[in-house]
């Protein structure tokens, strides 16, 4: 018999399956859509990243995440082709799972989520324009393209699918406060109504 305050845990068959459901609940109640073919993509992305070894690099000081300004260094150094596609692709990856699973460690750190969000953005959309000239990346183009304009969305859906059983304390309230000043996030400023807080963007960003 289960105590009252043990958590419940919820037998998934597929862990790709658990993230699809999570993703489409999230995306319906932040109320916008997404292509069957970016969901797919989002969802196989999330899927990789729940390995640890996908996501972080292995160093002398342990398992880090690679700094966006590095992996945007290789980018740029790695010249036209694959490579560089690659090394976009990444770049993106890592920023929406980042931006949408870590954003909690964030104000604990000198880069926030809005970087995140600014440097995937960017990347996905540079993949857009690289690879819509081809036949073969037409396809994956309008999926990146969807990637870049929606991040932001995204983010919130993730934030939403990583955060839906945590009560909110007073730092937590304060940090959304920070993330809808510095991102004007919809599911940030929604959940600060919520909890009684009118957000007013315009007149702090002034100060």
């Amino acid at each position: 018999m289960r105590e009252e305050n043990e958590p419940v845990v919820v037998e998934v068959a597929s862990l790709q399956e658990f993230f699809r459901e999570a993703l489409q609940e999230a995306v319906g109640h932040q109320r916008f859509e997404l292509d069957d073919h970016t969901e797919h993509y989002v969802v196989n992305m999330l899927t990789l990243f729940s390995r640890s070894e996908a996501l972080f690099d292995r160093t002398p000081e342990g398992s880090r995440l690679r700094p966006l300004a590095l992996m945007l260094a290789e980018a740029v150094q790695a010249g036209p082709g694959a490579a560089r596609v690659h090394a976009l692709q990444r770049l993106g990856d890592v920023s929406l799972f980042a931006a949408g699973f870590l954003s909690g460690s964030f104000s604990r750190r000198l880069v926030d989520v809005d970087y995140h969000i600014a440097m995937g953005g960017r990347a996905y959309d540079s993949l857009a324009s690289m690879l819509q000239g081809t036949v073969r990346g037409k396809a994956l183009s309008a999926v990146f393209h969807e990637l870049a304009a929606k991040f932001q969305r995204l983010v919130d859906a993730l934030n939403e699918v990583a955060e839906s059983a945590c009560e909110h304390s007073d730092s937590d309230l304060l940090r959304l406060y920070e993330v809808y000043l510095k991102t004007g996030s919809p599911r940030a400023r929604g959940l600060l109504l919520k909890l009684g807080v009118q957000p007013v963007k315009a007149a702090l960003r002034e100060h």
